[in-house]
């Protein structure tokens, strides 16, 4: 007989069965996507469960006696209560390294935007105000370069190593933050998180989120950016204080993008909707991890994650 798995959120992978080839080994039930309220419900049988945002908290793992592995269809595990699962023998197991080039991609892609100011041109001629203009080109906001900007990272892993490199191709000059202490690169200098603030032009921020990076960002530091600076998020959406960092977009001259937001689904009356701000913000629903053949990868690793299991369940 074969194992029991569960997988809650299928439409993260698109809207076909991306994990169908698992069938041959597990007896797969996927649903398109999981309220929290059906989880324990769709859950009890299975040994294996498949998520990518569902939590597992401690009183959802402790209400799920047969489960013995969580594999996420992600990097990060912040949703899932790792002291609880290891009391109980759940192993965890996620995908790294899947999406660093895309995520570098996307990092760039809002960078670029900010600097070139794409939204107004392109706006600008699709108006028509192009087609009565008496010149040739049109220069009525800024187009900046990154060539010897200070470009500061938060979260020097294998993704902001990525976008370190390619900052630095483009004549920025890197510096980085570790979040975790762990992350040492003689490559660039390492600076406190106040420091690189402080100096930085363009802050990209590529840490997990954790009980160190939970609101890292908020009002007692959005103070210490430069005049016109750029902060983007592709790491987690709790890293940054969402409601101070609206405020502080009314009072202070910078920019914000971000691909990820403490509640995704982007909640409704978002402070980050207030029309005042709209024009310092850029705002993409999760999409970073998804260039390419990114989805690919993600599954084949979710899959290779599962087969691992349960070559170990057959050796015991």
């Amino acid at each position: 007989m074969k194992i029991k798995a569960v997988m809650l959120e299928g439409d993260s992978l698109g809207r076909t069965n991306k994990l169908a080839p698992l069938e041959e080994f597990v007896d797969l039930i996927s649903y398109p996507s999981t309220p929290q309220e059906l989880v324990l419900e769709r859950c009890q049988d299975a040994q294996i469960v498949i998520i990518n945002k569902v939590v597992m908290d401690a009183p959802t793992l402790r209400s799920l006696p047969k489960l013995k592995l969580i594999c996420v269809t992600a990097t990060g595990t912040n949703i899932i209560d790792h002291a609880c699962a290891q009391e109980l023998g759940i192993q965890i197991k996620n995908v790294e390294g899947y999406a660093t080039h895309s995520v570098t991609m996307h990092t760039f892609a809002l960078v670029f935007t900010f600097l070139s100011n794409m939204p107004y041109y392109d706006r600008y001629c699709k108006s028509g105000e192009y087609c009565t203009s008496q010149l040739f080109t049109h220069f009525n906001k800024d187009l900046y370069a990154l060539e010897n900007k200070q470009w500061g990272i938060i979260g020097l892993g294998a993704i902001g190593k990525s976008v370190a490199r390619i900052a630095s191709s483009f004549g920025a000059h890197v510096s980085y933050t570790s979040t975790s202490g762990r992350n040492q690169d003689d490559t660039h200098p390492q600076r406190s998180l106040d420091a690189l603030l402080k100096t930085s032009d363009v802050i990209t921020i590529h840490a997990p989120l954790n009980a160190q990076t939970h609101n890292l960002i908020n009002a007692s530091n959005l103070p210490l950016l430069k005049e016109k600076a750029i902060l983007i998020n592709v790491g987690r959406g709790g890293i940054v204080h969402e409601e101070e960092c609206a405020h502080a977009l009314k009072t202070q001259d910078f920019y914000y993008g971000t691909d990820v937001f403490e509640q995704e689904p982007m909640r409704a009356n978002h402070p980050f909707l207030d029309p005042s701000i709209q024009h310092k913000l850029l705002l993409t629903p999760h999409i970073a991890w998804g260039y390419g053949d990114t989805i690919k990868k993600l599954v084949a690793g979710t899959i290779e994650n599962v087969k691992a299991y349960l070559k170990t369940c057959a050796s015991t």
